[in-house]
């Protein structure tokens, strides 16, 4: 290793440990490595810097941030949560999976893990634990439930890999599904096993079908809002990016008229805290950016690729190390930093290895979903840690019979990749 790579590897570790904000990191760095190590002028790093936000695909995410915010404010959380507990509360640990489907249908909307820890994470572990359901399993299965956020399309980071990989966002959208069901699934039969061994804890009355009827019609415009965006951009209505508008327009209509549960002095505020969040979002989006800059300067990508392709020859052997080292990154840099950096190291190593570019993106994806419920800087952790004052140590313990089971379907879809592959195939949408 050169002794620039190291010094500017110490700079940026530095600078983590010393818990500066990340995008500040990366910008830091890439300032240091212009002076120190190019001859080039600090102009082209500040061209890098505007030009990286001034990318039409970063619309869609802003969209969708704005949609999260306006569902939070309003009720259609509320409504998707009393139709999953209409359908499954009933079950041993049926509340708990009534969390967990209700994770997955925010998700569906919103794009942000965050969003749906705060949204559905704030809401059911009070829930949870009010009906005696143990702190530890409740707050361990509303911190990985979330992750669902970003692994079920629409994705923001889904969005951003598309963005720098030129590969069909649709059809990346598409292979979610599959890892999504399948997650969903093992954490509810995870639920439904804990609740047999460990009875308890209060469970609802088997509802009939008068009342899921009403469950249904009271969430029906809430339900609707997936049903609206998936089927407009899988059908060739309109494009993900018009999707995001739709689905801002849609949200705000049923809250405000059809719901009523939001007033229109509220919308400022939804509107304000959304361009916040956007900001400090387009903010990490041009901290990566610089960094990747620099980086392709001095062809680091390239020599990463050689060294690689020199010490792995087996396909598996590359993806099993690849899995190793995202989980290990995911667990200091968060999810739009890594994909923006590391996924230009990534994608030209992939044709030696004939790996396929849309599966490689949701191994990130996933990957990367992980790591905001792993210890030290997982996201979730101190989100939910917060809502119910307990520390690192114990939401950790609590998330990780959780994870193991993330990481089990990951390595399912990693070593079958026309397990996730066939949807968009089937479809019709080109990922290959």
């Amino acid at each position: 290793m050169e002794l620039s790579y190291l010094i500017i590897l110490l700079v940026l570790l530095g600078c983590m440990a010393a818990t500066v904000p990340v995008f500040l990191c990366l910008f830091f760095t890439a300032v240091i490595g212009f002076l120190a190590f190019t001859d080039l002028p600090l102009l082209v790093l500040a061209q890098s810097l505007f030009r990286s936000m001034d990318k039409f695909a970063l619309v869609v995410v802003l969209f969708f941030i704005l949609c999260g915010n306006i569902m939070t404010s309003g009720s259609i959380v509320t409504k998707l949560i009393r139709f999953a507990n209409a359908v499954v509360g009933w079950l041993p640990g049926g509340l708990a999976m009534a969390g967990i489907l209700a994770c997955g249908m925010f998700g569906a909307i919103s794009g942000s893990t965050v969003a749906t820890v705060v949204a559905i994470g704030g809401f059911m572990i009070p829930a949870l634990v009010e009906n005696k359901y143990e702190e530890k399993f409740a707050l361990g299965c509303m911190t990985a439930a979330p992750n669902l956020g970003v692994i079920v399309p629409p994705s923001i980071s889904m969005i951003l890999y598309s963005m720098i990989s030129a590969v069909s966002l649709e059809g990346l959208f598409l292979t979610g599904f599959v890892p999504g069901i399948l997650i969903m699934a093992g954490m509810c039969a995870y639920s439904f096993i804990w609740a047999l061994r460990n009875p308890g804890f209060v469970s609802a009355p088997k509802p009939t079908w008068i009342e899921v009827g009403k469950a249904f019609r009271e969430g029906f415009w809430a339900l609707m809002l997936p049903v609206i965006i998936f089927g407009g951009i899988f059908s060739g209505a309109f494009t993900a990016n018009e999707a995001a508008v739709v689905a801002c327009v849609y949200a705000l209509v049923v809250e405000l008229f059809i719901h009523k549960s939001m007033k229109f002095s509220q919308v400022k505020g939804v509107m304000v805290n959304s361009a916040v969040t956007s900001a400090t979002l387009l903010i990490i989006v041009a901290g990566a950016t610089c960094f990747g800059r620099y980086l392709t300067m001095e062809a680091i990508p390239a020599k990463i690729s050689e060294a690689v392709v020199a010490s792995i020859s087996q396909p598996w052997l590359f993806l099993l190390t690849t899995n190793i080292l995202l989980l290990a990154i995911g667990m200091f840099m968060d999810i739009i930093s890594a994909t923006l950096i590391l996924g230009p190291i990534f994608l030209p190593m992939l044709d030696y290895y004939g790996i396929n570019a849309v599966h490689f993106g949701l191994l990130m994806t996933v990957n990367l979903a992980i790591g905001y419920c792993t210890p030290p800087l997982g996201v979730s952790l101190y989100i939910t840690g917060a809502l119910t004052n307990r520390d690192l140590l114990f939401t950790s313990k609590a998330v990780m019979p959780w994870i193991l089971i993330q990481i089990t379907v990951l390595i399912i879809m990693t070593y079958l990749p026309d397990a996730v592959l066939w949807l968009p195939r089937m479809v019709g949408w080109s990922v290959d």
